[in-house]
C-alpha cells in the first residue's frame, strides 16, 4: 500500500493544471504538496514534460531536501519550496510558473499595483516583488536564496502569507501558494490575469492610480473574513 498515494496524486493533478491553464510550456514550472503531519513534500520531477508525467513520478522529499521516495530527481526549485514550507507553516501547496505576463512584471522588477476590483477580490495590496539577488547569493545556494528573497520581502513589507498568497521573484518569475496544491495553482492563474490586466490598463492610461481604499475593502471583505457574503454557505 502506498502511504503517500493521496499526496502524490494531489501534486500530480496540480502540476497537470499548470499546463491546462497555460501557465507554462514544455517542462517549465512545478507544484508541490505537503503532508504537514509527516513532514513530507511531493514535488514534480526535474525536466519531465507534463505529457509524460504520472502520479507515481512525483518525488517525495523531507523538509531538509532529502529524497525519501522516487527514481527521478526532484525539481531544481525544491529548496525554494521546502524553505517556504518551513517559514510559512500554514501553507499546504506551492506553485512556480513562467506565465508570460507575471514573468514580464518580474523581469521589469515591478510590483503589480492594485488597479481594480478584480485585483481587490483576491488581495488588498500590490503583488510584491523581491529585490534583485546579489552575485553572492546567485553563486551560492541559489534556490535556497530564492526562498530567502521571498521571505525577506514579506518580512520587510510586513505581509502575511495567509493574505498575500503570491509574489514575483525579481528577474525570475512568480511563486504562489495556498491551503493545498490546487489552491496554489488557482492563485497562479489569478496572478497571471492580474498581471495581464494591469499591463493593459497601464498601456491605455500610463498615469492611472491604484483604486480607492473603499473599493478595495468592499471587494476584498465581501469574499474574505467573518462578514463575507460572496458565494454559498457550506
Amino acid at each position: 500500500m502506498d502511504k503517500y498515494k493521496t499526496l502524490r496524486e494531489a501534486a500530480y493533478e496540480a502540476n497537470m493544471e499548470i499546463q491546462h491553464q497555460r501557465l507554462a510550456i514544455y517542462t517549465f514550472g512545478n507544484v508541490s504538496a505537503i503532508d504537514r503531519a509527516a513532514g513530507v513534500v511531493a514535488i514534480k520531477p526535474s525536466g519531465v514534460p507534463y505529457s509524460a508525467l504520472k502520479p507515481a513520478d512525483m518525488v517525495l522529499v523531507d523538509l531538509d531536501n532529502q529524497v525519501l521516495e522516487g527514481n527521478l530527481r526532484p525539481s531544481s526549485d525544491t529548496k525554494t519550496h521546502t524553505l517556504l514550507y518551513r517559514h510559512f507553516d500554514t501553507i499546504g501547496g506551492i506553485c512556480h510558473t513562467h506565465s508570460t505576463y507575471a514573468v514580464a512584471w518580474a523581469q521589469a522588477v515591478r510590483e503589480i499595483p492594485n488597479l481594480g476590483t478584480t485585483h481587490a477580490d483576491h488581495l488588498t495590496k500590490a503583488v510584491p516583488v523581491t529585490e534583485v539577488m546579489s552575485d553572492e547569493m546567485i553563486l551560492g545556494n541559489y534556490e535556497h536564496e530564492t526562498g530567502n528573497q521571498i521571505i525577506d520581502t514579506f518580512t520587510r513589507q510586513n505581509l502575511s502569507p495567509l493574505e498575500v498568497e503570491m509574489v514575483l521573484v525579481a528577474c525570475h518569475g512568480p511563486f504562489t501558494w495556498g491551503k493545498d496544491a490546487a489552491k496554489a495553482v488557482y492563485n497562479a492563474a489569478v496572478l497571471e490575469e492580474l498581471a495581464k490586466m494591469a499591463y493593459l490598463t497601464m498601456q491605455i492610461n500610463p498615469a492611472i492610480a491604484p483604486i480607492k481604499q473603499t473599493l478595495v475593502d468592499k471587494h476584498y471583505f465581501r469574499k474574505h473574513g467573518k462578514q463575507a457574503y460572496y458565494g454559498q454557505n457550506d
